[in-house]
């Protein structure tokens, strides 16, 4: 263990080996002494935030994951397919408002196809050019690349030429295939998550990178995980275009409302291990986000003590994802009074960004 610190401490890489045994084996405070320390090193006293707003398109899917509390069927009374109209309506009302991105990301219609969403960025770009356009979870964009018979990367050439710069990090799950088998057997495989974005940072297009944890997977297979994705990231950085993992978010599953729910959540606890784990593993991506709407501004708080430098966004009560699984926050929103108080309480600075990690001048609070 001593050894293990040492190397974590000197800035040196741990195996995979060596995050089990700290996994199992560290107690919760030097893990989270040991994940602040890199988190300093790469980050400063700096907290990230941004100002944001989500557009969720629909949430009829054609994909039944056991997790998932979001999806419904057509025709269902909870169930909603929004127009491009009607999302670009939802845009206009942020034309002034200072915010620097918009983040689209919802279930895979059997409907819509490339040219549907091309339109959609196309229109809301249109509305919000200061804003980046952030969009569709690798599993969307296989579905909707493969619907138009285009390879991975010219689907995504198409999505770059109508505005999108940037693609979320969710659908990633658990890569091991044994449990994708038994959790989301119609989703996509881990390589083809990976193919897509392999593709996009070739392309120069940045992403982001998650992992949902807290059901019923086993440390090893979290640790598989995120050994497969420091190793993307490696083979990112060995490319010229730019591209390459911003930020890593883990996302807890939330049992309310499906079929997995009798199985419960893991603790606070576990949170602040997967938190300090995931900085310490990931050496080569820059940023560990603590999704405050997932854990609730409390929580969201306490893992900044735990490696995460970055909070997400303002949202604007502009998501249903996780409120609809029984996450803390029903109606999220995020003040930036709220991010300054969070930021001082933990001994650090409020830094607002862009969706590229870029520091923003000031602006009025919102």
């Amino acid at each position: 263990m001593k050894e293990i610190t040492r190397k974590i401490e000197s800035g040196a890489r741990i195996t995979a080996e060596e995050a089990l045994r700290l996994w199992r084996e560290a107690p919760l405070w030097l893990l989270g002494q040991l994940a602040d320390g890199v988190r300093r090193r790469k980050n400063g006293d700096a907290l990230y935030w941004n100002r944001n707003f989500h557009i969720e398109p629909t949430n009829v899917c054609a994909f039944a994951c056991r997790f998932c509390s979001y999806r419904r069927s057509a025709g269902d009374s909870e169930a909603w397919d929004l127009s491009i109209d009607q999302m670009e309506e939802i845009a206009r009302r942020y034309i002034g408002s200072g915010v620097t991105e918009v983040h689209i990301v919802g279930g895979v219609h059997p409907a819509h196809d490339l040219w549907f969403y091309t339109e959609l960025i196309r229109r809301i770009k249109a509305l919000l050019p200061e804003a980046a356009i952030k969009a569709y979870t690798a599993v969307e964009l296989a579905y909707m690349i493969r619907k138009a018979g285009l390879s991975i990367e010219d689907g995504l050439v198409e999505l770059q030429k109508a505005g999108m710069q940037a693609i979320p990090g969710g659908g990633a799950e658990i890569f091991d295939p044994e449990l994708r088998e038994r959790i989301c057997p119609e989703k996509g495989t881990a390589e083809e998550w990976l193919a897509v974005h392999r593709a996009a940072h070739r392309l120069g297009i940045p992403t982001n990178a998650t992992i949902l944890y807290g059901h019923a997977e086993t440390l090893e297979q979290r640790v598989d995980h995120l050994m497969r994705l420091r190793e993307l990231q490696d083979e990112s950085a060995g490319t010229s275009a730019g591209g390459g993992f911003n930020a890593f978010i883990p996302l807890k599953y939330r049992a309310r409302g499906n079929s997995m729910g009798a199985a419960g959540e893991v603790s606070v606890v576990e949170d602040m291990k997967m938190l300090a784990m995931s900085r310490i593993v990931l050496d080569n991506i820059p940023h560990i986000k603590a999704y405050w709407v997932m854990y609730g501004k409390s929580v969201a708080e306490m893992a900044l003590a735990f490696g995460a430098d970055d909070l997400d966004g303002t949202i604007d009560d502009s998501t249903r994802i996780f409120s609809m699984a029984g996450a803390e926050e029903t109606a999220p929103r995020l003040t930036v009074g709220e991010i300054e108080r969070m930021a001082e309480a933990a001994g650090l600075k409020a830094v607002e960004r862009n969706t590229f990690y870029e520091r923003q001048e000031p602006q009025r609070t919102i």
